[in-house]
């Protein structure tokens, strides 16, 4: 039988474990926002888009956003959704999108990232 101070220890550590990969898990996700005024015009149309629901200007618009960074907080699958937001002169689709999370047109939570997900700001409305 392992004694009663090892298995205290163990549990001990196991929890300061456990709360330094929460942290990890936080700092990843970061706590950055932006306020919905802030945003590129494009962005700002792209939000109203969202709302309105399909048809959307982009064929890969409203497709299931896989959080395979796990930089969004954890979700079930199929929870977020991508959209494109135009960038004015670019032949392809660009690096800006919105992930949102939740019902399509009335998500609990929306994401800008202007560098194809590598990072994320939480849209403040």
């Amino acid at each position: 039988m392992v004694p009663r101070d090892v298995r205290h220890l163990t549990a001990t550590l196991v929890a300061a474990t456990v709360v330094a990969l929460a942290s990890v898990a936080c700092a990843r996700t970061s706590g950055a926002t932006v306020v919905a005024t802030d945003l590129p015009n494009e962005a700002r149309e792209t939000l109203a888009n969202i709302r309105r629901g399909p048809p959307f200007p982009y064929e890969r618009d409203g497709v299931a956003f896989g959080n395979r960074e796990k930089l969004l907080p954890a979700q079930p699958r199929n929870y977020y959704r991508e959209y494109t937001v135009r960038t004015p002169g670019a032949s392809t689709r660009g690096a800006r999108r919105i992930v949102c999370g939740g019902a399509p047109t009335v998500p609990d939570a929306c994401w800008y990232t202007g560098d194809h997900y590598q990072t994320f700001a939480r849209i403040v409305e």
